[in-house]
């Protein structure tokens, strides 16, 4: 078991920081995404060189236990053996044609056994490319243009979803793009429906994080989803679920199988390559009948389906068939989470305990977090000491006082223990 060393630095990241500096003279920022920045918590990232299991580890030679799960897609851990050997031997016959292969009708068949709600798919290669393909289907199959989303959810980076009519999270987005997204607070289904009532006949579509990843991990009220269905089926809507965080982690069939509700499109990513970047979307055959070429909305892609991510995507799938691994990852997350309340129990902390599946937040706030409103009174300072209070021990944590972090198959019930303990030395020493 490890001591902890929460008065002096357990690990040393001379040659992370070196690398920071330099790489932010040629990256804008340092980074190839805003995530992967520090700039909520301070300090200077981390690079790594290698990643097995549970544990990543950093060109200064350090390990750390591992709950970033490369933001979600290790939910096996990271390199299991026989997702890389499938993908190693997909490469050596080809890493990318341009044409059909076998590895996509054999993928197409996997995703589609585990989500009854889908009838055909799209493979993309990212969410984000996902949810910007699905939103444009919806518009094209539904001849309207108003697309409704939930205030803090995240869908990625496209126009669609990045801008609204009371919301803007990046410079550059047409005006016209804004005037057609439309935000609503989660977790409420009276402002949706005066959201719908106000833009009656202009509303393609409701997309949702049925859990949202990115403001705590704030879980659906009861009968909200449900709601939300209804509302769709009542206005003749499109329903997207974005599972692109949630699809095979929060449970085998994602959260449409674990809340029991079915979307009109879904779209994936992460967790459904085993490492590889991968996107998808599918749902009813009638709304999928609209894309090119036997429909008239446009999506393509030279990379979209390759045999590498498809091979890797296939054996994910499979190991996932098995219900065992859903039990490990069930009783992990349950054994860190037990162990976490018991100290905020004991000491009376305000922080509040969130998970869906393995997905989970420790939310440094007095009260539960609903909504986007309530993820804004977040102490993102206390949180940002606690972050590097671990990080020096060896724990590595979203570097972000809202973001999901997550438990993998392949943490060790003495993972566990050990994260623990380093959790109940760092609490002392923040409050």
């Amino acid at each position: 078991m490890k001591t902890p060393d929460i008065d002096a630095k357990a690990v040393k990241t001379e040659n992370s920081q070196s690398a920071s500096k330099e790489i932010a003279t040629l990256i804008p920022g340092g980074v190839n995404s805003p995530f992967r920045s520090f700039h909520e918590v301070g300090g200077h990232t981390i690079f790594f060189k290698a990643a097995q299991g549970s544990q990543l580890t950093d060109i200064d030679g350090n390990q750390y236990t591992d709950y970033l799960g490369a933001w979600g897609p290790a939910i096996l851990g990271h390199s299991p053996p026989s997702v890389v050997k499938a993908c190693q031997e997909a490469v050596e016959s080809g890493a990318v044609f341009g044409a059909p292969s076998l590895l996509e009708l054999e993928m197409a068949k996997s995703v589609i056994r585990h989500f009854p709600s889908i009838q055909q798919i799209r493979f993309v290669n990212s969410g984000t490319e996902a949810v910007m393909s699905a939103i444009r289907l919806a518009r094209g199959y539904t001849g309207k243009d108003i697309v409704i989303m939930f205030e803090g959810a995240y869908h990625g980076h496209s126009d669609s979803v990045l801008g609204s009519t009371t919301h803007q999270s990046s410079a550059g987005l047409l005006g016209a793009t804004r005037e057609r997204t439309v935000l609503t607070p989660f977790n409420d289904l009276d402002a949706l429906t005066i959201a719908l009532n106000k833009h009656c006949g202009q509303v393609a579509a409701v997309i949702i994080e049925p859990v949202c990843g990115s403001m705590g991990v704030v879980l659906p009220e009861p009968d909200f989803l449900q709601g939300v269905r209804k509302l769709c089926d009542d206005h003749e809507l499109v329903l997207i679920f974005d599972e692109v965080l949630t699809g095979l982690r929060v449970a085998k069939g994602g959260a449409q199988a674990l809340y029991g509700v079915s979307p009109d499109l879904t779209t994936f990513g992460k967790a459904l390559g085993g490492g590889m970047p991968i996107g998808a979307y599918g749902g009813k055959r009638e709304i999928m009948s609209a894309l090119m070429p036997i429909g008239e909305v446009y999506q393509a892609g030279t990379f979209s389906g390759n045999p590498v991510t498809m091979a890797g995507g296939i054996e994910v799938l499979r190991l996932l068939d098995d219900d065992a691994v859903y039990r490990v990852l069930e009783t992990r997350t349950a054994q860190l989470f037990n162990g976490i309340a018991a100290l905020v129990e004991d000491r009376s902390l305000p922080i509040q305990l969130q998970r869906a599946g393995s997905m989970f937040s420790i939310i440094f706030s007095d009260h539960p977090v609903l909504n986007f409103q309530d993820s804004k009174r977040i102490d993102a300072e206390r949180f940002a000491k606690f972050f590097h209070l671990l990080l020096d021990n060896g724990v590595y944590l979203p570097p972000s006082s809202v973001d999901a972090a997550c438990v993998s198959a392949a943490h060790t019930s003495q993972d566990i223990d050990d994260t623990i303990e380093m959790v109940e030395h760092a609490f002392k020493r923040v409050f």
